[in-house]
């Protein structure tokens, strides 16, 4: 089929080679020219036929709200809207409410596969309508993994894809799966921490490898955790700072407003906070309380340190 493709970086510009490969037609546009095939918006739509599929994969928030309020000034009735960002969930009903008074519908569609979904495909989580979903199908086959088989050699159904329900279940579904991600990581991270303390294991990141074949542990993201021990066998070229895409805080938010749990997600989280502090205010404060009530002693900051500009 016919797709317009509304961002060429890192995800986009892959998503489009693996369609074109899978033998759709992309009609790709981008603000930066270079890999875009036209060179507006009014030229994309301009070029799809009628009813067009034009799938916005820009940064969330007002870069997406633009781009979708754009296009339902473009776009005729009939025609459909794909958001394949990450954007919040509730943008999702907003979007949906202004496309649909033009007669235009609208998919949120959840996508996790990063740099690598070129070659290895792109798990998705979409939202809205059973005929809009319909309509953008051969576009989520041509994206997703190979189904897996079973022992009898029969496709499993369902894998790398699922159809999560109404406008915002694509996006909801991601954003808990972005969520589950943060605490993969931080437990991968602090198993490492824990094994480089140590004297006793002299192969760290031989451990680690180790663990990728018939532990209950094993996960893409640990085989990407060996491949960037591979490259830095200590990690020191890496800085300690982590930054948070804001999914992991909606999550949070989430689970508070339904009164569900999530200690280790929300531990996730709060850790990447602290890895961008230099010099914690807390655990001044924690340090300062220890001198106060049993005398432990503190380590001051050096001179050169206090004369330091912030």
């Amino acid at each position: 089929m016919q797709l317009g493709l509304i961002g060429l970086g890192k995800m986009g510009g892959n998503m489009a080679e693996r369609l074109r490969r899978a033998g759709h037609e992309v009609v790709g546009y981008d603000r930066a020219p270079g890999k875009r095939d036209v060179d507006s918006l009014e030229g994309l739509v301009g070029a799809l036929s009628a009813p067009r599929v034009v799938w916005v994969m820009v940064p969330a928030g007002d870069p997406t709200r633009q781009t979708v309020r754009e296009l339902g000034e473009l776009l005729e009735p009939g025609d459909v809207v794909v958001d394949g960002g990450n954007s919040k969930f509730t943008d999702d009903k907003v979007h949906a409410e202004i496309l649909g008074e033009k007669g235009i519908g609208y998919v949120d569609a959840g996508v996790s596969g990063g740099v690598w979904g070129l070659e290895n495909g792109y798990a998705l989580m979409v939202g809205g309508s059973a005929e809009d979903v319909a309509k953008v199908q051969p576009v989520f086959d041509a994206l997703k993994p190979p189904s897996p088989t079973d022992e009898a050699g029969e496709p499993i159904p369902g894998a790398g894809f699922v159809h999560a329900g109404p406008v915002g279940a694509g996006h909801y579904a991601k954003m808990v799966h972005n969520g589950i991600e943060y605490a993969m990581m931080q437990a991968y991270g602090e198993g490492y921490e824990l094994l480089a303390a140590v004297d006793l294991v002299e192969d760290v990141p031989g451990v680690v490898a180790s663990w990728t074949q018939g532990t209950v542990i094993r996960s893409w993201l640990l085989d990407l955790l060996v491949r960037a021990l591979q490259e830095d066998p200590t990690l020191e070229k890496i800085s300690g700072y982590a930054e948070d895409s804001g999914e992991g805080r909606w999550t949070v938010m989430e689970a508070i407003d339904n009164a569900v749990p999530m200690p280790a997600i929300a531990a996730s989280l709060f850790a990447r906070f602290s890895s961008r502090q230099e010099d914690s205010p807390t655990m001044k404060a924690v340090a300062a309380l220890r001198n106060q009530f049993g005398g432990h002693a503190v380590h001051g900051v050096r001179a050169e340190e206090v004369e330091r500009p912030a």
